[in-house]
């Protein structure tokens, strides 16, 4: 190749294409046209020039101009700061905000079949006997329940805590493949759980103990499992009930949406995870420790009311930016 006539011959269509890179905010249709024709061109020359030249200088102002001809015509990514601030303002919120009665369901009828499970188990002896022996009870009432929560180094604990609730959070979003259907019996098992204890607790007077030890990290961490829960139901729901959309848009467009709680509750049961490590077993005054839990329950609630409705307000479904409903096909 002779790279002195090849630049002096296609030396124009080079400059051209980098005044309209430069001046790309105030093209009009035609120049958009003209823009990416060029660049289909211009990345043409440099395939050439790469297969039958050695001259460094020209195959790197060509790629530079090619570069930044791509970035144009095809749109540059957003930065990663922009994609942190909208995730954490409008798609983990806004999509907590709108399944906001699929977890306050799932929170009510939680509460319902642990109370009642502690009350069966509080006022039933035959119950009781059935659970352990008297020893065992005492010891767990007197001594294990309590020693639980600081057994353990603070961090290695918090990191188990945060790994299962994670889990139980994870299988509750996961679940919603199967139209949500073993998400109750997923509830159902940690209500028995908390039932059993909350009963044995409250029939030898430890009431306080119970509380004053579940509460500082029980509270966000509930809510969590509740948030995973509703999510996951109302995706399920949406596979049965779609409403007057396709199917497939309103999966692809839930399933999304969905998949940001899961990445949200990832730091929210971290930072339960934190609390019941290094809050629940410290020296801590029982109702300063209570006072800190309702603090981050409160705060939390608050920052998905507060972002989840303006984003909603403005038609936020917690979606991903541009995301297409239903792929084409040819």
């Amino acid at each position: 190749m002779d790279v002195d006539a090849f630049v002096l011959a296609n030396r124009a269509s080079w400059e051209r294409l980098d005044d309209l890179v430069k001046n790309r905010r105030k093209l009009s249709g035609a120049e958009v046209d003209e823009l990416v024709e060029l660049y289909q061109r211009v990345s043409t020359h440099l395939s050439m020039v790469r297969s039958a030249s050695s001259d460094a200088v020209l195959v790197g102002r060509l790629s530079s101009l090619v570069a930044r001809a791509r970035s144009v015509v095809t749109g540059a990514h957003a930065p990663l700061w922009r994609e942190l601030v909208r995730f954490w303002t409008v798609s983990f919120p806004v999509t907590a905000y709108r399944a906001w009665r699929w977890w306050l369901g799932s929170a009510v009828g939680f509460l319902v079949v642990a109370v009642a499970i502690a009350v069966w188990v509080a006022t039933n002896p035959a119950v009781q006997a059935a659970v352990g022996t008297p020893e065992e009870i005492a010891q767990l009432v007197n001594n294990d329940f309590a020693e639980y929560y600081s057994e353990h180094p603070a961090g290695a604990f918090a990191l188990q805590v945060w790994v299962n609730n994670a889990w139980i959070a994870a299988q509750c979003i996961g679940y919603s493949v199967l139209l949500g259907i073993p998400i109750p019996y997923v509830l159902f098992n940690n209500a028995l759980n908390l039932g059993l204890n909350a009963g044995l607790m409250f029939q030898a007077g430890k009431g306080d103990v119970l509380l004053g030890l579940l509460a500082p990290h029980g509270l966000i961490e509930l809510t969590s499992v509740f948030l995973a829960a509703g999510a996951g139901m109302r995706l399920g729901w949406s596979i049965v009930s779609p409403g007057n959309r396709p199917r497939g848009q309103v999966l692809a467009e839930q399933g999304r949406a969905v998949i940001s709680v899961a990445v949200g509750l990832v730091v929210v049961l971290a930072v339960a995870g934190l609390i019941e490590g290094f809050v629940t077993p410290s020296p801590l005054p029982t109702f300063m420790r209570v006072a800190i839990g309702v603090a981050v329950l409160v705060a939390f609630l608050g920052y998905v009311y507060y972002f989840g409705r303006r984003a909603a307000l403005l038609g936020e479904t917690g979606d991903i930016e541009d995301a297409p409903d239903v792929v084409p096909t040819g």
